[in-house]
C-alpha cells in the first residue's frame, strides 16, 4: 500500500464519518421536535434541513445546522418554526405565535 492509497482511504473514511454525523444530527432533531410538539400539544407536520455548514462555534469544530419545521395547533392551520443546532446541541428554537 502506497502513501497515496492510504491518504485516499483516510479521505473516504472521513467523508463517510461526516455523512453519518450529519444523519445523526438530523435524526436527533426529528426526535427533539417530536418531543417538543408532544409536550406543547402540537402536531408535527414536516421537518426539513435548511442549511448545514462546518463551523468552529463554541471552541470546537462541528456542524452548524438549521432546520425548518411545520406544525399545527388545531389540525387546520399550518405554522413554520425553526431549530438551530451546533452538533447535537440545540441552540435555538423559534416558534411563531399560534392558536391554542
Amino acid at each position: 500500500m502506497t502513501l497515496l492509497e492510504l491518504v485516499v482511504w483516510l479521505v473516504i473514511a472521513f467523508a463517510a464519518y461526516q455523512f453519518w454525523r450529519v444523519r445523526a444530527i438530523s435524526e436527533a432533531t426529528y426526535k427533539y421536535l417530536t418531543h417538543y410538539c408532544n409536550t406543547h400539544q402540537l402536531q408535527l407536520l414536516s421537518v426539513a434541513r435548511a442549511k448545514t455548514r462546518f463551523s468552529f462555534k463554541y471552541g470546537k469544530p462541528d456542524w452548524h445546522s438549521s432546520f425548518n419545521f411545520e406544525f399545527s395547533s388545531n389540525g387546520e392551520d399550518r405554522y413554520s418554526g425553526q431549530v438551530e443546532l451546533v452538533g447535537l446541541r440545540i441552540v435555538r428554537t423559534e416558534v411563531p405565535p399560534h392558536r391554542v
